[in-house]
């Protein structure tokens, strides 16, 4: 069963970066796609980016277009990446990685098979 493990959560304030980690292990076969999510309290999750496992395309929720960048350390995926920069107070929440093997809707958190604990991320104002 593959195992996803997130890391690089904290605290930091509004402008700040962080990176986020997640360390992949246990598969057999690559996926389609991996993406990060993040849900705050009393919200639902909510897709941040995606990176296609074949071609290496990204995409990105409007919210964090231009601040965030997905990736991954190479072909043979062991790491998946999440640096974000110009954080935001609106930007808290639990963030988790999440592993598909079909494509799919890639916003979708039930087009997943796999996620891990998540990560929390913290931006005071």
């Amino acid at each position: 069963q593959v195992q996803l493990v997130e890391s690089g959560g904290g605290s930091v304030q509004a402008g700040g970066s962080l990176r986020l980690s997640c360390e992949i292990s246990k598969y057999t076969y690559t996926s389609d796609h991996l993406a990060w999510f993040r849900q705050a309290p009393g919200k639902e999750r909510e897709g941040v980016a995606v990176i296609w496992h074949g071609t290496g395309n990204t995409q990105y929720a409007d919210s964090v277009k231009g601040r965030f960048t997905i990736s991954r350390d190479n072909r043979i995926t062991k790491h998946l990446y999440l640096q974000m920069n110009s954080l935001k107070p609106d930007d808290t929440g639990m963030y988790y990685c999440a592993w598909a093997w079909n494509d799919g809707n890639w916003s979708a958190p039930n087009e997943y098979n796999y996620w891990g604990q998540g990560t929390q991320v913290t931006v005071s104002s």
